[in-house]
C-alpha cells in the first residue's frame, strides 16, 4: 500500500534550503500556508504539515503545525513504522524545542527519519531511540502498509537538527 505522504516527502528529498530556497518555499507555501522562509525559520514541522495537508485534505492537523512538538497530538498513536509522524526532543526532554519527522526504519540503536530542516536539507538521518517522545498515525488512512523496517547502522546520529 503506497502512502500518499511519504510518497510527496520522497519527491521533495535532496531539497536543500539555500541552494533550493524558491523550489522549496513555495512547495511548502503550496497547501495554503507556511512558517515563512526556510532559510530563517526552522521548518520541520511545516515540512510534515506540507506533505500531510497536500495528500490527507479531510486529516485534522495539530494547532500550530510548525512547532514540532505539537505533533505529538496528531492524529492516533501508533507503534513506530514506515510513514508514522515521529516526535522528538531535542536539547532537554522536558523542554520546548524538538523535531518533527517521517519514519522510513530502524536499526538497534536509532529511528531512521525523512524530514526536513535536516542539515538544512529534506535528507534521511539517524535519530537516536531514546529522544523519541511520540509515533503518530493519520486518524483519515487506515494503519496499513510495512511495519518494522529494519536497515544498516550508518552514518552518525543526527544531535540537532537544523
Amino acid at each position: 500500500v503506497e502512502l500518499p505522504w511519504m510518497a510527496e516527502a520522497y519527491r521533495r528529498k535532496g531539497l536543500r534550503e539555500r541552494a533550493d530556497k524558491s523550489k522549496l518555499w513555495a512547495w511548502l507555501k503550496s497547501d495554503g500556508g507556511t512558517v515563512g522562509d526556510p532559510t530563517q525559520n526552522p521548518w520541520c514541522g511545516d515540512f510534515i504539515e506540507t506533505a500531510i495537508a497536500l495528500t490527507l485534505p479531510e486529516e485534522r492537523l495539530p494547532t500550530n503545525p510548525y512547532l514540532a512538538r505539537n505533533w505529538q497530538t496528531f492524529g492516533v498513536q501508533c507503534l513506530p513504522r514506515f510513514g508514522a509522524i515521529m516526535v522528538f526532543w531535542r536539547g532537554s526532554r522536558n523542554g520546548s524545542s524538538g523535531h518533527v519527522a517521517f519514519c522510513v526504519g530502524e536499526d538497534a540503536s536509532a529511528w531512521h527519519i525523512l524530514g526536513g530542516n535536516q542539515s538544512d536539507a529534506v535528507t534521511e538521518t539517524r535519530i537516536a531511540k531514546s529522544r523519541l517522545l511520540a509515533a503518530r498515525w493519520p486518524k483519515t488512512f487506515p494503519l496499513v502498509g510495512v511495519g518494522k523496517v529494519i536497515k544498516s547502522a550508518k552514518g552518525a546520529l543526527s544531535t540537532n537538527e537544523a
